[in-house]
């Protein structure tokens, strides 16, 4: 099995890697990490155990074997045609659409909200299609859904699925890089400890999510394993008296939906099916969901 890391992010893959308080960024010269610079770190943490530990909403409602979908999405007409390909599976491969599982899974939840197919009309050129796809780069994720006539048009095709397998090249380069995704502070809380009942309140803000008709970007991990540090999309969930399993959209895996379970009585996440990852126990976040996180 490769390890899943590799199609995403890894802290030893260019452009950086840590060597214990020394970031190192390919081609400059090493810095140490100032007095300040720790001091704002712990600040971070602090803030981030705090937020972790505020008052939980009223939990959802278990409705047993209920399926709940986000409104209007559907798995085989909303998402890319193309994967986030694994680099350690194509080692000599040039020009390779890796490490781009961020930049997918918030531009999946982009062109869900902000984007409307007209397939009758024109088609546009490749430049035309770039900047379409550019322009629902500038709305951020945490946004509210646009109403249909203020959504960008996307001429020519019936669906995100249409419209990727024949643009791919447009829509990839419309989505843009993904070195910032990289580096957002929020990658950073893997190496966190959890406190309280983050986990437990993290599947009903999932749940609660997608009953408002929200798409949920996750953040998933099993660090200190370097295997997976992975972003996925929930878009369904369904409960049962021992779990909730929650339907996801994988950039590494477009074809078919993948699934992360929840599991009440030990109060954690669990990889039932996460491509190119071994089945066991998960930490989730949510990413992108406000201008701090």
């Amino acid at each position: 099995m490769q390890d899943s890391t590799r199609g995403c992010l890894t802290m030893t893959d260019p452009p950086f890697r840590v060597d214990r308080s020394v970031i190192v960024i390919s081609g400059r010269t090493p810095a140490p990490l100032t007095r300040r610079a720790v001091i704002l770190m712990l600040g971070v943490v602090l803030a981030t155990a705090a937020c972790a530990s505020a008052a939980p909403s009223p939990p959802v409602p278990v409705v047993d074997d209920a399926r709940i979908s986000a409104p209007g999405f559907t798995f085989a007409r909303d998402t890319f045609a193309f994967p986030n390909e694994i680099r350690a599976r194509h080692p000599h491969a040039e020009n390779l659409y890796a490490n781009y599982c961020f930049v997918l899974a918030r531009g999946l939840r982009q062109f869900f909200q902000f984007a409307r197919f007209d397939p009758a009309a024109p088609k546009l050129d490749s430049a035309g299609y770039v900047e379409r796809v550019r322009r629902l780069g500038e709305h951020a994720p945490w946004e509210p859904p646009r109403p249909p006539d203020e959504r960008i048009i996307i001429p020519g095709y019936r669906n995100l699925r249409e419209f990727s397998l024949a643009e791919a090249a447009a829509v990839k380069a419309g989505l843009g890089g993904r070195f910032w995704t990289w580096v957002h502070w929020t990658n950073w809380r893997v190496t966190f400890p959890l406190l309280g009942q983050h986990q437990p309140r993290i599947a009903d803000e999932i749940a609660r999510e997608l009953r408002a008709g929200r798409l949920v970007q996750l953040l998933v991990t099993n660090w200190p394993v370097v295997e997976l540090n992975h972003t996925v999309v929930a878009f369904a969930y369904r409960d049962t008296m021992e779990d909730r399993v929650f339907d996801i959209w994988d950039p590494n895996d477009p074809a078919v939906p993948g699934t992360v379970t929840f599991e009440r009585s030990q109060q954690r996440f669990w990889a039932t099916r996460i491509y190119d990852t071994r089945p066991g126990p998960i930490r989730v976040f949510r990413m992108y969901y406000s201008r701090l996180l």
